[in-house]
C-alpha cells in the first residue's frame, strides 16, 4: 500500500513537472518577438540593433528592412502594424528628346514617371531616365560646315572702279549687313599680322557682308549660326584660322573701324 502511494505521488510529481515545463514553454514562446523589445518595439529603415529572439530562440528583426531579407520576427506584422510591402511601379517610357547638338555628336534622353511609390520596404524604383548618344543632322548643318573667309576692313569692296567703261552694266548692289561673332579659338599664326592679331579668344568681332561677297541667297558664306560654333580663316594670313559663335546680326549697317569683311 505504501509502495503504491509512493508510486502515485511520484507519477503526479512527474506529470506536474512536465506540465510546468510545457506551460513555461508556451508562455515564453508566446512572449518572443517584437512585443518583448524595449521601446521602441519597431524600427524604421535598416537597423541591425533592432532585433529580438524568435520562438525557436534564433535572432529575428523588427526593422522595416527585415521585409526584404525575410528575417522578421513572427509578430512583426501585428506588433508593428505594417501592411504588406508594396513594390515600386513605373509607367511606360516617354519619347526620346531631340539631339542636344543639331549638328554632330550630342545626346538624347527619355524619362518615365512613378505610378506607385514603394512602401513598407517594397522594391525601390528603377532608373527613371535613360540617355544615349546621337548625331544631329539638322537642315542648318550644311551652313555650319561653311568656313568664312575674312579680310580686314581696309579691303573695302564698295569702291568705284576707275577702269569701268561707261557702257558696262553696273552690278546690282545689295544692302550690306553686319554679323557680331564671339571668337572661341584662333591659331598661333594669327599673331603674324596686326589685324589678325586682334582675333583673340572671347573677343566680339563685327564682320561685314558687302554686296560683292554675297551669294545668290543674298548672304555671305560662313556668316555663322546663333549658339553654334562655326569656323573662319584669314584669307591674307596663311595658317590663321579659328572658330566663333554668332551672337547677333543687323541689316543695312556698317561695321566700325578695325573690323573684318567676308570675302
Amino acid at each position: 500500500m505504501g509502495a503504491h502511494r509512493w508510486s502515485s505521488a511520484r507519477l503526479g510529481f512527474v506529470v506536474c513537472g512536465y506540465f510546468a515545463f510545457f506551460c513555461g514553454e508556451i508562455v515564453s514562446r508566446a512572449e518572443a518577438g517584437c512585443r518583448e523589445r524595449e521601446s521602441p518595439n519597431c524600427c524604421s529603415g535598416r537597423n541591425n540593433e533592432c532585433f529580438e529572439y524568435s520562438k525557436r530562440k534564433t535572432v529575428c528583426y523588427c526593422d522595416t528592412y527585415c521585409q526584404k531579407t525575410g528575417d522578421c520576427c513572427e509578430d512583426y506584422q501585428r506588433v508593428c502594424q505594417i501592411s504588406a510591402a508594396i513594390d515600386c511601379v513605373v509607367g511606360s517610357w516617354g519619347p526620346w528628346s531631340s539631339c542636344t547638338s543639331p549638328c554632330g555628336v550630342g545626346s538624347t534622353e527619355r524619362s518615365r514617371q512613378v505610378s506607385i511609390p514603394p512602401r513598407n520596404g517594397g522594391t525601390p524604383c528603377p532608373d527613371l531616365k535613360q540617355r544615349r548618344g546621337c548625331f544631329g543632322n539638322n537642315a542648318i548643318c550644311s551652313t555650319a560646315k561653311e568656313v568664312a573667309k575674312i579680310l580686314p576692313d581696309s579691303f573695302k569692296r564698295n569702291f568705284k572702279d576707275p577702269w569701268r567703261r561707261p557702257h558696262m552694266l553696273m552690278k546690282e548692289e545689295k544692302a550690306s549687313y553686319c554679323v557680331y561673332l564671339r571668337v572661341k579659338q584662333a591659331s598661333a599664326a594669327c599673331k603674324l599680322k596686326l589685324w589678325s592679331a586682334q582675333l583673340v579668344k572671347e573677343r566680339l568681332v563685327c564682320a561685314e557682308c558687302q554686296s560683292d561677297a554675297m551669294s545668290k541667297s543674298d548672304r555671305c558664306g560662313g556668316d555663322g549660326l546663333e549658339s553654334i560654333r562655326t569656323f573662319w580663316a584669314a584669307a591674307s594670313v596663311p595658317g590663321c584660322h579659328g572658330s566663333w559663335v554668332k551672337e547677333s546680326s543687323s541689316l543695312g549697317c556698317r561695321c566700325p573701324a578695325y573690323s573684318v569683311l567676308f570675302v
